[in-house]
Parts: C-alpha cells; structure tokens; sequence
C-alpha cells in the first residue's frame, strides 16, 4: 500500500469517529427530550383528571344548590348588567362633558379674540387721541411762533438813545432810573388820583380808598412793565414800549371814576428803563463778542508764535546738518580739487544752505513783522450758496491750516479757495476789503462775521484795481463732497 493509500485510510477513519460521536450526543439529546416529553404527558394527564374531577364537582354542587341560591346568581347577573350599564352612562356623560368643555373653550377663544380686538381698537384710539392732543398742542406752538414772526417782520430798526462806553454805563444808569421809579412810589407820585372823594360822605374813608386802588392800580402796570423790560429783544422792542403806553392809557380808563392815571414822568422812567435795559443787552453781547474775538486772536497768535518756533528750530537744525556736510565737502575738495562731482555738489550744498538762510530770514521778517500775512477768499456753496464769499485773514506760515479750520464740524463742507494774497500788511488789506463790500455783508449787525453776497468777479475787480494785480484766483470751486452728495441724491430719486 503506498502513501497515499495510508494517507487517506487515516483520513477516512478520523472521519468516521467524529460522525460517532455525534451520533451519541444525538442520542444523549434524543434521551433528554423523550424524558421531557414523558414529564410533559404526565402533567397533561394528571390536569385532566383534575378537570374531570371539578366537573363533577360543579355538577354536584349545582345539584346541591337552593333556589334562593340560584335566584342569588340571577340576581348577581343583573347587578353587574346594571354596573356594566352605569359604567355605559358615564362613559357616555364623559364623552359629552368633553365634547361641552372642547365647546366652551372654542366660544371662549372666539370671545376673548374678540375682547382682543376690542382692546386693540382702544389703544389705536388712545393713541390717536394722543397724537391729536400732541397735534393740538404743536398747532398752539405755531400759532404762538406765527404771532412771534408777524413781530419779527414788524418790528422796526432801533436807534440807540444812550451812549455809554461800555456795559457798566448802562447798568448804573438802569439802576439810577430804578432808583427814581421808587423814589416816587415812595411820595406816592407816581400816580394821580381824585382829592376830593367821599364814601358815605366820609372824606377819610374815600382818601383811603383812592390811595388803596392807586396801588392795585401802580402794582399791576408795574408787573406787566417788569414782564415787557426783563424779556425785550430786538424784534419785540416795539411791541413792547407800545404795550407799556396801552398799559398806561388801560389804567387811565378804569380809574376815570376817581381821576386815577399814571403821571407822564413816571410813565417815561418806564419807557427810559426799557430802553436802557434793551441797550444794555446790546452791549453786553458786543462786549462778550469783542473778548470772544480777542481770545481768538491771543490763540491765533500764539499758534503763530509757535509755528514760528517749531519752524525756526526745524531749519536751524537743517541748517546744522548741511553746514557740517559742507565743511566735509570742503575738506575733501581741498584734496581733490579737480573732482568734477564734488564740485557740482558743493555747488547744490551752497544753493540748498542759501535757501535755509533766506527761510531763516523770512521767519526773522515774520516775527519781526506780526502784520505780515495771507488774506483769503473762500467759499462753501454746499454750506452757502453760490456767490457767498468769505474775506478773511490769518498770519500763519501755512495759511492752508486755518481754511481746514473754518471747515471743521460746525459746516457741513469743507471751504474752496479761490485765491491767496500775501501781504506785508494783512490786516489793512482785509479791512480795506472789507470796506470796499460793506454794502454787500451778510450780516450787517455783526462786523466780525466776514461772510459777503458778492460776485467772485466783482471781488477780482475791486483787487486787481486798487491792491494787486498779479493774483490768480480759481473761478470754479471743486466743493467735491457738495457736488458728489448731490449727485448721490439724485441717483437715489
């Protein structure tokens, strides 16, 4: 036998003991389930002896039962159909109590969208109100405004009947005037009044009753004088002297039964000491406006006067650096005097050092001469309007700085400059200006606002005829922020 014969005959015999042990677990499990299934059928049949032993105890027992008996299981019955029943109706009542509840709550949404709406409409309604009470009182407003305008455009030009140098003048002559109103309060006479008068036929009793309507009388002109001097302005100035004289004639009127009136002296103190008091805000408001300006120009100056000194130490230091690059240069040069390069450098070292002289010397000249200076014509017709000119001066080294100063927050664009003059007298210059547009300012009560209604041509003429005819002005003004907001505007209409 070979190899592989023996080979395969292992093989095979390996083969088959496995399928004999598989075949006695097989039989082992066989075994077990046989043993259950015995237990199983024993079980089974004892239950069924058990079964037939209670059926012939119910048999028995129903054979044994009474009547009574019987008619108590009847009677069993019939309490559970009768619970069944119940159970039936509540089931039935809790179905239709749902159904009530789901239909009430469904009514109730409905009412309370309903009282929803009905609160809604109130609160539009007292909104409105509100907004018609806010309304009212606007429309009160303008007609008081309206009645303030129709007094702006009434009123006339005052012309000043006092002159004192300054606002303490008028304050010492307004408490003078004061002083002699009460004064002739004090001898009681300020007021007419009927000697004669009895009452009851009693002089004493119709005495005091004069003096005691004089002073009802004298009290109320005196509050309505008081209210009319403390609040008079420019535009109301006549209005109110005119209701100081109606006050008068109104107390003339109902004292005409007692010969009561107020005297013609008292009733020009009165109308003295609106004026004085109208005056002497006048003042008051030219003398904050002159410290104003004089506070400005001390700023101003000093600005100057440090931009002169930041300037001069700037240069002097330049000054510094080239002169020793030129010394160097020098010392090299002596070397090698036919260098053609160091030559043409020492030449721009010396052009370059003779600019810093003559900047030294201009800023020697500017300090030594504090009315040399620039004078401006600017304009902001995005601000403005066309053909509103600003003539102005400053002393600054670079007059560019105080045009972005005018053009700060307080107007809406930045100023255009149409020309720039220099002067060795700037301040003469621009009040010659000044002078020449003074029919032309756009405010004519204040002189220190520079603004003029004035063609750029006229300005170029009156310039270049009497002042300097070498300057160039730029016609067209770029007012690029103006021009390009515009544009935006109406791209978006």
């Amino acid at each position: 036998m070979g190899f592989l014969d023996t080979f395969k005959g292992n093989q095979y015999k390996t083969e088959l003991e496995n399928l004999q042990q598989q075949y006695k677990i097989l039989e082992t499990e066989m075994d077990i389930q046989k043993q259950t299934y015995t237990t199983l059928e024993e079980k089974y049949n004892s239950l069924e002896a058990e079964l037939k032993n209670t059926q012939q105890d119910y048999q028995n027992l129903q054979q044994l039962m009474t009547p009574e008996m019987k008619e108590a299981i009847v009677l069993q019955k019939e309490l559970q159909r009768l619970k069944n029943e119940i159970e039936e109706q509540k089931v039935k009542l809790k179905t239709d109590l749902e159904k009530h509840q789901i239909k009430l709550k469904t009514e109730t949404a409905i009412k309370q969208k309903e009282l929803n709406e009905l609160d809604s409409k109130i609160k539009v309604q007292n909104s409105e109100k509100i907004k018609l009470e806010i309304d009212i009182k606007e429309k009160k407003k303008q007609v008081a405004y309206l009645d303030d305008e129709l007094l702006v455009q009434e009123f006339g030009l005052y012309e000043p009947k006092f002159d004192f140098a300054n606002a303490l003048g008028y304050k010492e002559a307004l408490s003078n005037i004061r002083t002699k109103q009460k004064v002739m309060i004090k001898e009681k006479s300020a007021v007419n009044g009927a000697t004669g008068w009895t009452v009851n036929g009693d002089a004493t009793q119709g005495k005091k009753m004069v003096n005691d309507t004089q002073k009802l009388l004298l009290r109320a002109f005196n509050q309505e004088c008081d209210e009319l001097v403390n609040k008079v302005k420019y535009t109301n100035f006549d209005a109110s002297l005119d209701r100081i004289n109606k006050s008068a004639e109104a107390i003339s009127k109902l004292g005409t039964i007692m010969n009561i009136s107020i005297r013609r002296e008292y009733l020009h103190l009165k109308q003295d000491e609106l004026r004085l008091a109208f005056e002497y805000q006048v003042k008051k408001q030219e003398e904050k406006e002159a410290v104003k300006a004089a506070k400005a120009e001390q700023r101003e100056q000093a600005k100057i006067q440090k931009e002169l000194e930041e300037r001069r130490r700037k240069v002097e230091k330049e000054q510094t650096h080239y002169q020793t690059a030129y010394e160097k240069l020098k010392a090299q040069i002596e070397q090698n005097p036919d260098n053609a390069d160091l030559l043409q450098k020492q030449q721009e070292m010396e052009a370059t050092l003779s600019d810093i002289d003559k900047a030294l010397t201009d800023i020697d000249y500017r300090q030594a001469n504090m009315r040399a200076g620039y004078v401006y014509i600017i304009s902001n017709i995005g601000s403005f309007g066309k053909d509103i000119y600003k003539i102005g001066m400053t002393r600054r080294l670079e007059p560019q700085d105080r045009i972005d100063e005018l053009g700060g927050a307080s107007v809406p664009f930045n100023f255009d400059v149409h020309a720039m003059i220099f002067s060795d007298d700037a301040p003469s210059l621009e009040t010659a200006l000044h002078k020449a547009f003074e029919d032309k300012k756009v405010n004519m009560v204040n002189h220190r606002r520079e603004f003029f209604h004035v063609t750029l041509n006229e300005i170029k003429e009156v310039i270049k005829k009497n002042f300097d005819k070498t300057v160039e002005f730029i016609d067209i003004p770029d007012a690029e922020q103006y021009r390009v907001s515009e544009k935006m505007r109406n791209c978006k209409n």
